[in-house]
C-alpha cells in the first residue's frame, strides 16, 4: 500500500511501512524509516537517519487565509518542509509547509506524539518537543530548547537557545536564551511557582478580605455616628 509519486529520490537503506505516501519531488536521505500511514507531501526534503512515526503528515498547507468581505480566502503555500539529519518525529505530528520558503526542523530534533508545527517555523538543533505542544507560524526556536507537554507558542516569537518552556505554558512574548518560563501568560518559573501556590488560597483570602471590608464599614459607620452626636451636643 505504499504510494511513491513522480520524481521521488530515495537514499540507501530506506524503509517504507504500509500506507506511506510520498508526494511529487520528495527527497529522502539514507537510513530513513517511515512508519505506517505517514504522508510526506510534495517537494519536502528529509535528511539521513530520520525516523517518522505512524500517522504523521509532513508538508500540509499552513493555516493561512485573507479576508475578502465576509469570506476567508485561502493563501497558497508554495514552500516546503525540510527535516535535517538525525531527527525523530513522533506519531501523529503535523508539520506545515512554509508559505514561500520552508519550515525547517534542524539536526537532532526529537518530537513526541501529537505535535503541531505551523508554517515558517524553524526548530533549532537538538531541541526536544514533548507531547501535545503546538507552535504557531513564523516562530524561531533556538538549539537545545525544551518545550514541555501541552506548551503553546504564539506566532512570530523567538525562543532562545537552551530555554525551557514548562508544561501547559502559554507563551505570548519572546523568551531569552537560557530562561525557564512557566504558566499562562508565561513568566519566570520561580515567579510562577509563587503565583501558583497562591491560587488554592484565593477563596480563603477572598473571604478574609470581605470580612475585613465588613468590619471596616461598621467601624466607619460608628465613627460617623459618634461624630454627628458630638456635633449636635456642641
Amino acid at each position: 500500500g505504499v504510494v511513491i509519486a513522480d520524481n521521488v529520490t530515495l537514499g540507501d537503506r530506506v524503509v517504507l511501512h504500509p500506507g506511506v505516501f510520498l508526494g511529487d519531488g520528495v527527497t529522502l536521505g539514507s537510513d530513513v524509516e517511515i512508519h505506517a500511514n505517514v504522508s510526506i507531501l510534495r517537494r519536502c526534503v528529509i535528511g539521513s537517519r530520520v525516523t517518522i512515526q505512524a500517522g504523521s503528515v509532513i508538508g500540509s498547507d499552513g493555516f493561512g487565509y485573507t479576508r475578502d468581505g465576509d469570506r476567508h480566502m485561502k493563501i497558497a503555500h508554495t514552500g516546503i518542509v525540510q527535516i535535517d539529519d538525525d531527527v525523530e518525529i513522533g506519531a501523529c505530528n503535523t508539520i506545515d509547509r512554509g508559505k514561500f520558503d520552508k519550515t525547517w526542523i534542524k539536526t537532532g530534533v526529537k518530537t513526541d506524539n501529537l505535535i503541531h508545527i505551523a508554517h515558517n517555523v524553524t526548530v533549532g538543533e537538538n531541541t526536544i518537543i514533548v507531547a501535545q505542544a503546538a507552535v504557531a507560524g513564523s516562530v524561531t526556536i533556538g538549539r537545545n530548547v525544551i518545550l514541555a507537554g501541552q506548551a503553546g507558542i504564539s506566532g512570530h516569537l523567538n525562543i532562545g537557545d537552551n530555554a525551557i518552556i514548562g508544561p501547559q505554558a502559554g507563551i505570548a512574548k519572546s523568551v531569552a536564551a537560557g530562561d525557564i518560563v512557566s504558566g499562562t501568560p508565561g513568566m519566570p518559573h520561580k515567579l510562577w511557582l509563587k503565583t501558583s501556590s497562591l491560587i488554592t488560597r484565593l477563596p480563603d483570602l477572598n473571604r478574609k478580605i470581605k470580612e475585613m471590608e465588613k468590619k471596616l464599614a461598621e467601624l466607619e459607620s460608628r465613627l460617623g455616628k459618634n461624630g454627628s452626636d458630638d456635633h449636635r451636643h456642641q
